[in-house]
């Protein structure tokens, strides 16, 4: 790039400075040479324009705007030598010093199908860029531009009221710019309720689906030309590299939508017939539930509020993965927080953000992991800590050590129910004298969807079926002192509507069973002493419903069916 120095020394002119009186005078001297090199420079970057067939333009005194100039990063900026110095929703100008380099031309290509636009390409001079380049130093003010998606409250009504089907959805998509098309795929996924959006290359198209109260759902379809132009949108938007699709990248932006916003976790992988896009959304509003929320039956709920409110100990929460743990962890915090109590996380990674939470990241290529994050915390001088997953014998005892000395400690353990915990804690090579008094409470979880109110209607069971549903409640414990007439017994579903996408579901339920660690439990424990048979006579004694037996009880009240149940309960 050219200094003041290649701008004097172009003209042929000694670096040693010629004996003026004046070094006002100097100065004069040395603009009027600048002014003569920059000047010639341009008359060569214009003839060499007229050579190769190839627009100039001297970008001296063009006003550059900041959604111009956005559109290219710094780094290939510099990499390519070239700026975007004009942008339309049509067209986008570039100029460069290198219009020859073969590199440019796969960044052209880039941009047309980031932006669904058409190129222009002129040369500049070296000076020329330079001055372009220094523009740079405004970007902080629109990163948003890039960062995220905005939907205006306008444009979400009209898309409402436009979409009111995923057959609607489909036809719009056929029909819309790429980068509208994005638009509409993420704001009929906040719509929905999806937590995932899967866009997935196959032989002759691109599916997209949606994952609607766990299940996935095929929404649209997009002709395979426009793949390259649709992953290319979505990488610049999740600050991914453009010319990386042979291997895994994983990027976030945002999608902004009136007073709330989605953060999108954006994961690319390289399948057989292109790039296959996967985005988890994360809803602020799910960090925001309340533990009375969650929807534990009274009795339950009151004996977990106890445990919570303890000022020492453990709550484990159990399942698979997107059983939803992690929140009903944030609904325990939620619960728990106010100015005069210290909160500390440690988490992979941080999901939602809570307000008045000290919130920290484990990151294992900066050897930054669990038992070390919490080894730290515990020096921070917390009241309770949430530790995202305790996954080996080091967190596991840290954990333990930290619940017997004066702090709550909320975590999730993969086991299929709460009562497995207990072995898999000892399993790890947990000392039973230790985890026997560090418990509290251990919940095991599932979620299944919830009927669609609006098209909800009562049914009959088959024969099989109500054999079974008849087996699991009279194996409810006395002690849970829930009583139920079994020749009373009245099911639901949804029938399908237009607010529930036909599908008879709408959100999702949480099906629970809790284990509390009274002193039979912990004397199980320190004995070693956890068959299948003795946890069956300690849990009927302790009167705990299982997970099953809870779904098929909400079954009962018309929040969810007894075929979601079975499917993901027993």
């Amino acid at each position: 790039m050219l200094d003041l120095k290649d701008l004097l020394g172009q003209s042929g002119q000694s670096s040693k400075k010629p004996n003026i009186a004046s070094e006002e005078e100097q100065k004069k001297l040395d603009q009027k040479l600048i002014d003569i090199n920059i000047k010639d420079l341009e008359e060569k970057t214009a003839n060499q324009s007229r050579q190769i067939g190839i627009p100039y333009i001297n970008l001296a005194d063009f006003p550059i705007s900041p959604e111009a100039l956005i559109l290219i990063s710094e780094e290939d900026a510099l990499k390519y030598q070239v700026v975007c110095f004009y942008r339309t929703e049509e067209k986008v100008k570039l100029a460069s010093t290198q219009v020859e380099n073969p590199g440019l031309a796969d960044l052209r290509e880039q941009t047309e199908g980031a932006w669904g636009v058409k190129t222009e390409l002129y040369l500049i001079s070296e000076h020329s860029f330079k001055l372009a380049h220094q523009r740079y130093a405004t970007l902080p003010r629109v990163t948003k531009i890039v960062k995220g998606v905005e939907i205006s409250p306008e444009d979400f009504e009209y898309f409402k009221n436009k979409v009111k089907t995923f057959k609607d959805l489909n036809q719009e998509i056929q029909n819309a710019k790429i980068s509208d098309m994005v638009t509409l795929i993420m704001a009929s996924s906040v719509q929905s309720g999806a937590s995932d959006i899967h866009i997935e290359a196959e032989e002759t198209a691109i599916k997209i689906r949606f994952r609607i109260d766990g299940i996935l759902v095929e929404v649209a379809e997009i002709d395979k030309k426009f793949w390259p132009k649709v992953i290319s949108r979505l990488k610049l938007l999740s600050s991914l590299k453009m010319n990386v699709t042979d291997r895994p990248q994983d990027g976030r932006f945002t999608i902004y939508l009136k007073k709330e916003k989605t953060d999108v976790r954006v994961s690319t992988l390289p399948t057989a017939y292109g790039e296959s896009v996967v985005m988890r959304l994360l809803r602020a509003s799910v960090a925001g539930l309340s533990f009375e929320d969650l929807g534990f039956r009274k009795d339950v709920e009151e004996k977990l509020k106890m445990q919570i409110e303890r000022p020492n100990g453990m709550i484990i929460t159990t399942g698979p993965t997107g059983s939803g743990k992690t929140t009903t962890l944030y609904a325990i915090l939620n619960k728990l927080n106010d100015p005069e109590t210290k909160i500390i996380t440690l988490e992979d990674p941080i999901e939602y953000h809570l307000k008045g939470v000290n919130q920290s990241q484990v990151d294992k290529s900066k050897e930054y992991t669990f038992a070390k994050g919490l080894r730290s915390i515990l020096r921070q001088d917390p009241d309770v800590v949430m530790v995202g997953e305790i996954r080996d014998l080091e967190t596991a005892d840290i954990a333990i050590q930290a619940a017997l000395t004066g702090h709550l400690v909320v975590s999730t353990l993969h086991t299929n129910d709460a009562a497995g915990a207990l072995p898999r804690f000892l399993s790890m090579g947990a000392k039973p004298y230790l985890l026997a008094p560090s418990l509290n409470a251990v919940i095991g979880q599932r979620l299944g969807r919830r009927i669609c109110k609006e098209c909800k209607k009562e049914i009959t069971l088959g024969p099989e079926k109500l054999a079974r549903v008849k087996k699991i409640l009279s194996e409810i414990p006395e002690k849970s002192g829930i009583k139920i007439d079994l020749n009373k017994l009245r099911f639901y579903k949804g029938d399908g509507c237009e607010k529930c996408q036909g599908l008879g579901y709408k959100g999702r339920v949480g099906i629970y069973e809790v284990l509390i660690i009274d002193p039979e439990i912990e004397k199980a424990v320190l004995e070693g002493d956890l068959s299948e048979y003795k946890m069956k006579e300690l849990l009927k004694g302790q009167g705990m419903v299982k997970m099953v037996q809870d779904g098929i009880l909400k079954a009962l009240e018309g929040l969810t069916t007894v075929e979601e149940v079975f499917r993901v309960a027993e």
